[in-house]
């Protein structure tokens, strides 16, 4: 708590001049002398709840609100009234919610809440806009995800695998033919439908004047539809009984990009999340050398620029190493991110993660272990929240999943945690065989028959030297016995059509 009280001056769910009840769509973060103030307005309205056929109509509704204008204004003319305040409206769509951004230096506060309530609750649906905004959708369904970015078509092809039949399938921005067949009046009716005061959970952050909370908080109640709709009915995914690896077939790709996981029965609203949160640390630290994978793969064998795991769903924000907030879920995965190898090295890097994470759930953290990843996770953890608008996040996220705050709540558990419950819970979750594997790829013959045929995968290393200790273990990896179950190749063309 003593951190919280240096960093944060102090969090309100309601204050007590909000009424009884209030707290359940308000989260408040008042920080004295703080010239900017942050909104997030969380709406529960997702790609979850896309119609069939209509996948990306949350997504580009969404667009419309964000990147439209308003009844008064013109996009052009929103541009121009926002330039000169330095500040700026953007949506963030994922499977649950969507969440609008925003942010306005405190002498700007009133001109800029005029210009996010008129965009929230009178937007404009201009033709113009919304041909743009569609077009945008398809671009990044057609060309950005099958052409120039092979990891995140393989995170994407991870879920559209993993998923089968299941509201989380497809990509927030939705499928080619779904995003094709949207029209200007399925976003009105989307929009009128799912943009309600009851869907909808404000969250402020910052040195706001006395009583603006309780006129924002008015204004969207006088403003939206009341009532709130129902989340999306989310199935129970079945378990495999081994390795169901898809190759996606890309002309081009010079290098493999590898994604493996499978659905996983717990999220931060349970007990047993923060022992596995502290296994998944000690195994794949995103983009950090405290991580198993990373020290083995890459450190010590070279294959490649990174390797990290997840159990819960991770978007990196921006150039940074931590997580966006606001991309809660119902379910969650583990995964394992393996960055672009050499192709002669993938099915090595394949058995490798597997090889790495089988030791982990085997043998367990050792208490040295444990004890130095207790204290780095006490450390890092603060940092996710380092400034206000991403504690205002992480504050929204512990209300969707009805827990205490985040960050305080991983200190809390920490202090009590043993490494017997770290490794309780690694073998609880983790020992499973029944991946579902992404790998995007050229030459996809010779790599879909060796992992059938669990072939011997030798790794290739560039130059010597390598340490002997290593490469008595690379004879160990390269003959892993996987239980393979399907191997199949589809051509890039054919994932994220409908």
């Amino acid at each position: 708590m003593r951190w919280l009280a240096l960093l944060m001056t102090f969090l309100v769910f309601a204050s007590g001049r909000l009424a009884a009840g209030e707290e359940r769509n308000t989260v408040l973060l008042k920080s004295p002398g703080n010239p900017l103030v942050s909104f997030r307005f969380v709406f529960h309205v997702g790609s979850s709840q896309d119609p069939p056929g209509k996948e990306g109509l949350a997504a580009l509704t969404s667009l419309m609100l964000s990147q439209g204008g308003t009844e008064e204004l013109s996009m052009t003319e929103v541009m121009e009234a926002l330039y000169p305040m330095a500040a700026g409206v953007s949506a963030q769509p994922d499977k649950e919610v969507t969440t609008f951004i925003g942010r306005a230096h405190r002498d700007h506060l009133e001109p800029f809440f005029s210009i996010f309530r008129e965009r929230l609750q009178k937007p404009r649906f201009d033709p113009a806009d919304f041909e743009r905004n569609k077009n945008q959708l398809l671009n990044f369904l057609t060309k950005s995800l099958r052409s120039a970015n092979d990891e995140e078509l393989a995170k994407q092809s991870l879920e559209w695998m993993m998923y089968e039949g299941h509201p989380y399938r497809h990509p927030v921005q939705g499928t080619v033919q779904g995003v094709e067949s949207l029209t200007l009046d399925d976003v009105k009716t989307f929009y009128r439908e799912r943009y309600t005061f009851g869907n909808l959970q404000i969250g402020l952050a910052g040195d706001f004047p006395e009583g603006f909370p309780e006129r924002v908080r008015e204004d969207f109640k006088k403003g939206l539809p009341s009532g709130a709709t129902k989340a999306a009915e989310l199935p129970n995914v079945a378990r495999g009984k081994g390795l169901d690896v898809t190759i996606v077939e890309r002309d081009g790709a010079d290098s493999t990009a590898i994604s493996l996981g499978f659905p996983i029965d717990l999220t931060r609203a349970d007990d047993d999340f923060y022992p596995l949160l502290v296994a998944n640390i000690y195994l794949g630290d995103h983009r950090s050398f405290n991580g198993v994978l990373m020290n083995e793969l890459r450190a010590k064998r070279g294959l490649n620029y990174g390797d990290y795991s997840y159990i819960e769903n991770f978007i990196q924000d921006g150039g940074s190493t931590f997580p966006v907030p606001n991309v809660p879920r119902r379910q969650q995965y583990f995964s394992i991110w393996i960055r672009p190898v050499a192709p002669e090295n993938a099915h090595f890097a394949l058995r490798g993660a597997i090889f790495y994470l089988r030791r982990l759930v085997e043998d367990g953290m050792s208490e040295e272990d444990f004890e130095g990843m207790r204290e780095y996770i006490m450390s890092y953890s603060k940092l996710w929240a380092q400034n206000l608008d991403r504690r205002l996040g992480y504050e929204l996220d512990s209300s969707f999943y009805q827990t205490g705050s985040y960050i305080q709540e991983i200190e809390n558990r920490l202090r009590s945690m043993t490494a017997a419950d770290v490794n309780r819970a690694a073998k609880k979750y983790l020992d499973r065989w029944d991946f579902d594997v992404a790998m995007v790829a050229s030459s996809t013959g010779p790599l879909a028959e060796a992992i059938r045929a669990n072939a011997k995968s030798p790794i290739t290393y560039q130059t010597p030297g390598t340490a002997e200790e290593v490469l008595a273990e690379d004879k160990v990896i390269e003959v892993l016995e996987l239980p393979i179950g399907n191997v199949r190749v589809i051509p890039v063309a054919e994932f994220f059509e409908k």
